[in-house]
């Protein structure tokens, strides 16, 4: 009898050994409760152990057909080279978390190493940034990146003509509590991959942001319980739970030492942008700071405005060169007059009533109260009084919370408020006064002699998540080419809700001293209906004299550059009459002039894609490594381009005195092209006959539209109206089970380009 109840114990032992080493029967997993197939494997890797890149050149007939299809027309020996300037890997906190086994869509560990994979053969890219959050700094994961970027770089062959070439930065996710301390996302950018030229670590902002998810804490762990009802996965939670202990064990930097005589492993930050600025004097490197999703409402409080960074001590024009125009996480580009919330006569918030594409989300609380009100049997004359409380309420919060004044709230009882429907593929919650357009339209005028405004030049990004620059070639693959990200199913979303504080749902609004954000594990209606404006990523391009670092870095520098929503349109936007010069003046340039000035411009489409990946990549990359990064869809161009639509000019006039009303100050569009079907593109030629007369400055740029094709989220929340233009339901494309993961939520949209803008000041 002991005999045998030994060998239960030891079979027991071995059964439990091997369930806890992923050795197990695929049966024994199926007994828990968070069982999913995993047949790959996907999570043996933690994002925590640096992995290699594929070392294999590229074909150079395949650059050099790529030099050939990217040319500058022939008319000077410029290329035009493309880009991604914002990558984020599993070194990111965010993208760590998103990578969790009971998320829907995961894959496991997407290392610095597979950007440059991706990037060299899935994208099929000349060069990207590497821009994991500073917030999620640990010292080893920072200078996983700097090697990786190393690496790449010393694989793509001659650095003078490189296959790809790869920069290190870091992403400033700074998060302001209201309008006032507001300042956003910015990408810090550096020119060269040795260390000796990079510093030592990177700068966090103040505080954590909203989008690196994992405190510096170790509450910020996740429930060991991960482990016990995935057994098999049980390493990976664990790996992320390490990391938030070693983001803890950093120790603060001395805030009285220049940063340059930090040590390495210590977490610096800053609070505003001129501290960031500061700082990176001190190092004395090349730098560029590129502001993004400015006017993304997830993390961006309300009557958010760009006046508030635009003085003397947030301000570096030299370094603020370029602003990030759309990304996965929507576009920032244009300015709509509609608000939040706006002050009456009295100085008090008020609800401003539902306009043309515009419902507030103030004014949708209080319907949502009157419904919950009516349906609860209680008189009309309450259920009135109590939804314009709910409106009242509402926007009595300065921060991004004021859904919670609408307790236990629904993604459906929310219809499509905050959205600005009229906007190609829009950021979400969508915050105008950050927009691009109204920052340039900005001038402070507090020094006549020296008055400060923005002279951005355009740029397009991903933003991923997952190591994967440039993932906009292919309108496919939702979860792979967006962030789009949730509990992999009920059960999972069984185990989220139950930790998560949420109000019941009542017929009566909160006033903002009884809402507790930080209870909220979970951003309930608003999370979910982020992930319907969540795209392709977009992507930067440069007009370069050249194929090596420094041609792309002048480029980027003097502006001549433009960003598109992932198509690899080609673009040439010039002044053709320059005072002064004998050649045409490319965009992003800045001139005086007191004539007419005319412009010329040329967009030819993006080619075609054909499906599957090309030969020489599937022949190259592991099988297991391509399915993984990619799921064996690549940029794989055909011979045939998509056409271009149209072709629209937006001029933009900066203020010329202080409280200058902004709206009439934008004209967009202010000329529109139609363009003849032709695959050679689309050229346009046009002249300002009033800007002599106007006498004050302005700038000028295009804006391509291709014919449009089925696309991702192309209709955000899906909304459905009735006669009179009012939403009456939605259907959200979800990021977590209840959307199927083959479902892409798509919606023909022509797919655009940016130009960087032309200055003309009024001589």
């Amino acid at each position: 009898m002991l005999k045998k109840i030994i060998i239960i114990i030891g079979a027991l032992g071995v059964a439990i050994g091997l369930t806890l080493t992923n050795q197990a029967p695929e049966a024994v997993y199926k007994l828990f409760p968070g069982y999913f197939p995993d047949p790959n494997k996907a999570w043996e890797d933690s994002p925590l152990t640096p992995a290699k890149i594929t070392e294999s050149r590229l074909p150079a007939s395949v650059v050099q057909d790529r030099i050939q299809s990217q040319i500058d027309g022939g008319a000077t020996d410029k290329q035009i080279l493309f880009g991604d300037t914002h990558v984020h890997t599993t070194n990111s906190a965010d993208a760590f978390m998103y990578s969790l086994p009971m998320m829907h869509g995961a894959s496991g560990a997407y290392p610095p190493a597979f950007a440059c994979d991706y990037a060299r053969y899935i994208s099929q890219l000349d060069f990207y940034f590497l821009t994991d959050h500073a917030e999620s700094f640990t010292l080893s994961q920072w200078q996983d990146g700097m090697d990786s970027v190393r690496q790449c770089n010393r694989t793509a062959g001659d650095p003078m003509n490189p296959d790809i070439v790869a920069f290190l930065g870091f992403e400033w996710t700074q998060v302001g509590t209201v309008a006032e301390n507001h300042y956003g996302h910015h990408n810090v950018l550096f020119k060269d991959d040795d260390p000796n030229k990079l510093p030592s670590h990177p700068i966090a902002s103040v505080g954590v942001g909203v989008a690196t998810i994992a405190a510096r804490s170790n509450d910020g762990k996740q429930s060991s319980i991960l482990g016990v009802l995935d057994p098999r996965h049980q390493d990976y939670y664990a790996s992320y739970n390490t990391w938030v202990e070693n983001m803890a064990g950093t120790p603060i930097c001395d805030p009285t030492l220049p940063s340059p005589s930090l040590p390495a492993n210590c977490y610096e930050s800053a609070a505003t942008p001129g501290e960031l600025f500061k700082k990176l004097d001190q190092w004395g490197f090349d730098t560029i700071v590129a502001p993004h999703g400015t006017s993304w409402g997830f993390y961006t409080p309300p009557n958010a405005n760009w006046r508030h960074q635009l003085t003397k001590a947030n301000s570096d024009p030299d370094k603020t060169r370029l602003i990030e125009v759309y990304s996965g996480h929507g576009n920032s580009e244009v300015f709509r007059d509609f608000a939040v919330r706006t002050l009456d006569s009295d100085g008090q918030w008020t609800c401003p009533a539902p306009q043309a594409n515009y419902l507030p989300a103030c004014w949708q609380a209080g319907e949502i109260i009157r419904d919950r009100c009516t349906a609860a049997g209680i008189s009309q004359e309450k259920c009135d009084a109590r939804a314009v409380e709910a409106r009242h309420n509402f926007v009595q919060v300065d921060t991004i919370y004021g859904f919670m004044t609408v307790p236990g709230s629904t993604p459906d009882e929310w219809l499509d408020a905050g959205q600005a429907r009229d906007v190609f593929l829009p950021a979400f919650n969508y915050k105008p006064r950050k927009s691009v357009q109204y920052g340039l339209a900005l001038q402070n005028l507090e020094d006549p002699e020296d008055p400060l405004r923005y002279r951005w030049g355009f740029i397009g990004s991903t933003d991923t998540h997952s190591s994967r620059p440039g993932h906009g070639f292919k309108q496919q693959q939702r979860l792979n080419t967006t962030d789009a990200t949730g509990v992999r199913d009920n059960f999972w979303e069984a185990i989220f809700a139950s930790t998560a504080i949420v109000p019941e749902s009542a017929p009566q609004s909160l006033r903002a001293d009884q809402i507790d954000p930080i209870s909220a594990k979970i951003f309930a209606s608003e999370f979910e209906r982020t992930t319907s404006f969540l795209s392709t990523g977009g992507i930067a391009a440069v007009h370069a004299e050249g194929r090596d670092r420094d041609a792309i870095w002048d480029a980027m520098k003097r502006r001549e550059v433009y960003g598109t929503s992932g198509h690899r349109m080609l673009l040439w936007f010039d002044l053709a009459n320059p005072l002064n010069h004998s050649e045409p003046l490319p965009m992003g340039s800045s001139v005086n002039m007191d004539i007419n000035p005319r412009f010329k411009a040329k967009v030819v489409g993006s080619f075609k894609q054909l499906p599957g990946c090309p030969d020489y990549v599937v022949e190259t990359l592991e099988a297991k490594r391509l399915e993984k990064m990619s799921l064996g869809e690549c940029y794989h161009p055909s011979d045939e381009r998509y056409l271009i639509d149209r072709i629209e000019v937006v001029k933009i006039r900066p203020q010329t005195y202080a409280g200058e009303k902004i709206a009439p100050l934008i004209e967009d569009p202010w000329q529109r092209f139609e363009c003849p079907p032709s695959e050679q593109g689309c050229t346009v030629e046009f002249e300002d006959p009033n800007f002599a007369s106007e006498g004050r400055d302005a700038l000028y740029y295009i804006r391509a539209i291709e014919q449009p094709i089925e696309t991702i989220n192309g209709g955000n929340l899906r909304g459905s109206f009735d006669d009179e233009g009012n939403v009456v339901s939605t259907d959200p494309c979800y990021g977590d089970y209840r959307t199927d993961e083959q479902d892409d939520c798509q919606k023909p949209l022509g797919q655009q380009a940016w130009s960087s803008p032309i200055f003309i000041d009024y001589k």
